[in-house]
């Protein structure tokens, strides 16, 4: 099996090393991920100037191939498919992002898009988030599990599978949860905070997010809150 892996928090994050390490135990493994974080760009390609991609010779997983791209995520998946990898990848995954990527919060995710882009290409798209927290007990535990049983479950055209691991100890994670919808809800509601007042009567705004902790029943969301794994399929409006 090849596997193409990406990201939006950049070619040395944690998570994306820590998704490699995993993959390696299930076939060929190429890496193509953006130079830096590329948070919240949703599924945004480059078009009106050039893409840039580098040999990444000390990523810390041995027999993984490793570029980074000035692009974007999406462009990863694409560069990376179409011109780095000397043949296409069966698999693309995206991640481990560095915060959930659930509710209708997913619209804006870029680990989302880049799984939509390969959906797109043809490729069998899995995206993977944990918590802010930086507690991975629960997602070294099960992730390889769900990789294994996901790999060999394609899912309809123009579909993700979406994981998300909750940011607990794994004493107290209560196992996981397959099937899950997406909610419509907000996982976090923004305001913005004026921070400063700039010539001509401009102003300069910060964006602040506040966790909603309510969800309905089935949903993502709610497996999250719950203290579960939450595994399900998306389509790319989201629902």
């Amino acid at each position: 099996m090849r596997l193409l892996i990406t990201n939006d928090d950049g070619i040395h994050s944690d998570g994306i090393a820590r998704l490699a390490k995993c993959a390696v135990k299930f076939g060929e493994v190429w890496v193509v991920a953006p130079e830096s974080e590329r948070s919240a760009v949703s599924h945004s390609l480059t078009l009106r100037h050039a893409i840039d991609v580098y040999p990444v010779n000390d990523f810390p997983v041995p027999g993984v191939k490793a570029f980074s791209c000035t692009g974007m995520p999406a462009d990863c998946v694409r560069v990376g498919s179409l011109n780095v990898m000397p043949e296409k990848p069966d698999v693309v995954l995206s991640g481990i992002n560095r915060g959930y990527n659930m509710a209708s919060d997913i619209q804006y995710s870029a680990t989302a898009g880049a799984a939509f882009e390969a959906a797109f290409q043809g490729y069998h798209p899995i995206a993977v988030s944990e918590g802010f927290d930086d507690i991975h007990e629960t997602t070294d535990r099960y992730l390889e599990e769900i990789l294994e049983k996901l790999l060999h479950e394609p899912v309809p055209e123009g579909y993700i599978h979406n994981v998300n691991f909750p940011s607990c100890r794994l004493s107290e994670c209560k196992g996981v949860l397959y099937d899950r919808a997406v909610s419509p809800l907000m996982f976090f509601r923004d305001h913005y905070n004026a921070v400063e007042e700039l010539e001509n009567g401009g102003v300069r705004y910060m964006i602040e997010g506040v966790p909603t902790m309510q969800a309905e029943e089935g949903s993502d969301f709610r497996a999250i809150l719950d203290g579960y794994v939450s595994v399900g399929i998306v389509n790319n409006i989201g629902y």
